[in-house]
């Protein structure tokens, strides 16, 4: 839960010697119309060379396939929420993009409609050097005021994009009445006073209100809320040991979890600046693959991220030390948790310097994401019935659902996207070339993926 964001809005001075790339953090819960405002920026006459960088939340990426083509730079993440473990593939991209600075002129970063954007905010003032390159331009937010009421009191990410917004786009004005549009652009201020409030149909709204508008002020932010620089890692706990070389044991019991990620790195020494240089390879770290391994099994002191394997009473890790210096150990949990201890022998080592860090963003588990892939033409008249029906039956548990068919006897590919009961729909750009294949994402609460997948294979033909 965010607390209520109240002050005067006052106008930020604008440096017009910074040259730093500004970059638009694009935010909204499901269905909220962010991919509509994206298509809009990527297709309208503003003069400006846009990288884009999307992120999902789902098993299957498609939002690519919903953004119209265009000339531009677009990037996509989908193993995660950006505001967890994929801000080390955030922070990555932006290094790629920094190294072709001349080829675009503003980076636009659409967020999953779960993520909270106080952390991805933190991205550009933790990381020095992407501090020096990019400027945080604005937080632009867009509000379903068909469906937002659904979530506004219930869902701490809903509440965390409005409280942070810069901007806010108060969309879909036409699926509610005048009063009902006034109470809630009043529920919103009571959150936010200090965001621009603009109202739009199909996020229609003038570029020069979302794009390089310098309102993204940190010192107003952290006046309003002292805590917005807490900085939030995909691991909560890090300790720095002094160990000589030769053969170690990490011992943990079993615990919360049935597995625990954890990073080792070798350092120069034990300085603050040191440590602190590997608590940020660890964060991007953390964004990797994990390389899982079982009891009796070993790690390295190397740039890897393990998943220790947790299912025996008790579980032994060999860890083989080169030589003799400092090392940090990052674990996704705490240690306590798991009664965690570094041995050797009869000596039990403590870490020298220790630090715990705030527990990651976290979803409601009731909610998850069922993503459908299959080759093959659907029936028309029997995928419509079903999308029907389901929505008929679970809409108002079906946050967002989206997908590109292929529809028997149609050469052009079908693309549909949905909030709650309602379904929109359309003919896209030919197959071509491309594999007729059909991709689908539904996210919600509660969803069943096994009548999902039946339902959807009746409808091939």
């Amino acid at each position: 839960m965010v607390t209520s964001m109240s002050a005067v809005k006052e106008d930020v001075a604008v440096d017009l010697a910074d040259d730093r790339v500004p970059v638009t953090v694009l935010t909204g819960f499901l269905g909220s119309g962010k991919t509509t405002l994206l298509n809009r920026i990527l297709t309208e006459e503003h003069g400006k060379r846009i990288a884009v960088i999307e992120n999902e939340y789902g098993e299957i990426g498609i939002d690519n396939e919903l953004v119209i083509q265009s000339n531009e730079e677009i990037f996509e993440m989908n193993n995660g929420c950006i505001c967890c473990t994929v801000r080390g593939d955030l922070i990555r991209i932006l290094g790629r993009l920094m190294a072709r600075r001349d080829s675009f002129d503003h980076i636009m970063i659409e967020t999953t409609g779960l993520a909270d954007p106080g952390p991805v905010a933190q991205t550009f003032f933790m990381d020095d050097e992407i501090k020096d390159k990019l400027r945080l331009d604005a937080i632009v937010t867009l509000v379903d005021a068909g469906h937002v009421s659904n979530h506004i009191d219930s869902s701490n990410e809903c509440q965390e994009q409005i409280a942070f917004a810069d901007v806010i786009l108060l969309n879909k004005t036409d699926l509610v009445s005048a009063a009902e549009l006034s109470a809630l652009e009043e529920k919103i201020s009571s959150m936010n006073s200090v965001a621009r409030i603009h109202r739009t149909t199909q996020a229609a709204v003038d570029m020069d209100k979302v794009l390089n508008v310098h309102a993204f002020d940190l010192d107003g932010k952290l006046d309003i809320d002292p805590d917005f620089l807490q900085e939030e890692l995909p691991y909560e706990w890090g300790g720095l040991y002094h160990l000589d070389a030769g053969s170690y044991m990490l011992r943990c019991l079993q615990g919360p979890d049935p597995s625990m990620n954890v990073v080792l790195l070798p350092l120069c020494c034990d300085a603050d600046s040191d440590f602190n240089k590997a608590k940020q390879q660890g964060m991007l770290l953390f964004s990797d693959e994990p390389a899982a391994v079982m009891p009796g099994g070993s790690l390295i002191p190397a740039q890897n991220l393990y998943a220790l394997q947790l299912g025996q009473a008790h579980n032994d890790f060999e860890i083989q030390i080169p030589a003799s210096g400092y090392y940090a150990l990052f674990t996704q949990h705490l240690p306590e948790e798991f009664t965690m201890t570094l041995e050797s022998g009869e000596t039990v080592y403590e870490a020298q310097k220790a630090q715990e860090y705030a527990a990651p963003h976290e979803h409601d588990d009731s909610v998850s994401s069922v993503g459908i892939s299959a080759r093959g033409d659907l029936d028309p008249g029997l995928f419509e019935n079903w999308i029907t029906t389901l929505l008929r039956n679970k809409g108002v548990d079906i946050f967002r659902m989206k997908g590109v068919v292929s529809l028997q006897g149609e050469d052009r590919r079908f693309i549909f996207q949905g909030v709650h009961m309602l379904f929109d729909g359309e003919p896209d750009r030919p197959w071509g070339d491309d594999a007729r294949i059909n991709q689908l994402v539904f996210i919600g609460r509660d969803l069943d993926r096994e009548s999902l997948e039946r339902e959807f294979n009746a409808c091939l033909v």
